[in-house]
């Protein structure tokens, strides 16, 4: 059995659907240079498709802690805590520890110094509600581990396929700058030049980027089609929102809604980085 297919077994959902996702969140984990009995604190570890490749590489001797703000009851049709749950009742179930509903800026959590090989923080910068609570992350997570390992979407498209990706995410953005609460996956959107202005000023140093394509991820036309289907009820929602800037909007999506009709949908490219 190859490395994806061990590690894809371990997840609540499989298939091919899951093959994808674990083959991409290898390739990172090894660019990353995760290695066997390192010590990995993972932040927004969500379903854990990003937690069970570490778990798969650091090994018996190593250790994963997950941390995500989201509830366990959060997502569907499983939700984070049964997914995780399969997680942990599986082979790699016990070199795995993870908290739920933790927001790590509160004082309830912090760590020795350097407790952790490696703080991985993947897929998961856009979910923040502004750049001033990325910062705040970065800051606080500094002194916990002696290497960040980065992976966020480049909003540098290479091809016009990857054009409705960006697109989706730069509308989902625009509307949710007006909410106060949100358990959306896009809710900030952060290009690879804001992302190493924030950790920079954090005190990291980049070391080492790279950038990842994975063509057949699911991600863009999931992130596509659900906006199709909630974009009214969204903007229905924002009492607040200029007229003007809803019609904007809605020409964005009909640009959208016109190009995917006529051409293929890819993913946008991913930056991972690692720093110290």
């Amino acid at each position: 059995m190859n490395q994806v297919d061990h590690i894809a077994e371990c997840m609540a959902t499989s298939g091919n659907i899951q093959r994808v996702q674990t083959a991409h969140r290898l390739k990172l984990a090894e660019f990353w240079n995760i290695k066997e009995g390192d010590k990995v604190l993972e932040i927004g570890c969500g379903q854990g498709d990003t937690t069970a490749v570490l778990a798969y590489l650091v090994g018996e001797k190593g250790f994963v802690h997950g941390i995500d703000i989201a509830s366990p009851l959060y997502g569907s049709p499983i939700t984070l805590g049964e997914s995780m749950e399969y997680l942990l009742q599986s082979r790699l179930g016990n070199r795995i520890h993870v908290d739920f509903s933790m927001d790590i800026l509160t004082d309830k959590i912090d760590f020795i110094e350097n407790s952790f090989d490696h703080i991985v923080f993947s897929h998961c910068s856009w979910y923040l509600k502004s750049i001033e609570e990325f910062s705040a992350v970065m800051k606080k997570v500094k002194k916990w581990g002696w290497r960040l390992c980065f992976a966020e979407w480049d909003t540098r498209i290479s091809t016009v396929e990857q054009y409705p990706h960006l697109l989706s995410v730069l509308i989902q953005a625009q509307y949710e700058s007006f909410k106060q609460e949100s358990d959306a996956n896009i809710r900030s959107l952060f290009t690879p030049f804001d992302i190493q202005s924030v950790v920079r000023a954090a005190g990291w140093e980049i070391l080492k980027e790279h950038i990842i394509f994975s063509p057949d991820l699911q991600d863009a036309k999931w992130e596509v089609n659900k906006l199709v289907t909630d974009l009214n009820d969204e903007l229905d929602k924002i009492g607040e929102m200029p007229e003007k800037l809803k019609l904007l909007i809605q020409s964005q999506m009909s640009i959208l809604e016109d190009f995917r009709v006529m051409n293929e949908i890819t993913p946008l490219s991913v930056y991972a980085f690692t720093a110290e």
